[in-house]
């Protein structure tokens, strides 16, 4: 028994194509378990993030001068 992960579209017809070069001439038995794929959603700040933009009433902050760093080797 063997295996195979294949990522498809499946059209209006209804039907999945499956290619299988090696398998030629031969009766075979497939089980088929499918998921169909969610389109991951752009990601968007909360309300509540965007909400804290300008909201430090504190003393103005200042970036500490940086210290000078060391040379490193270059990458091969």
């Amino acid at each position: 028994m063997q295996s195979i992960k294949v990522k498809s579209h499946i059209g209006s017809d209804g039907m999945l194509h499956i290619p299988l070069p090696e398998i030629q001439d031969t009766e075979v038995e497939a089980i088929i378990v499918y998921q169909t794929v969610q389109n991951p959603s752009k990601r968007q700040w909360s309300h509540e993030f965007l909400s804290t933009f300008g909201a430090w009433q504190g003393e103005p902050l200042e970036r500490s001068t940086q210290e000078e760093q060391p040379d490193r080797e270059a990458f091969l």
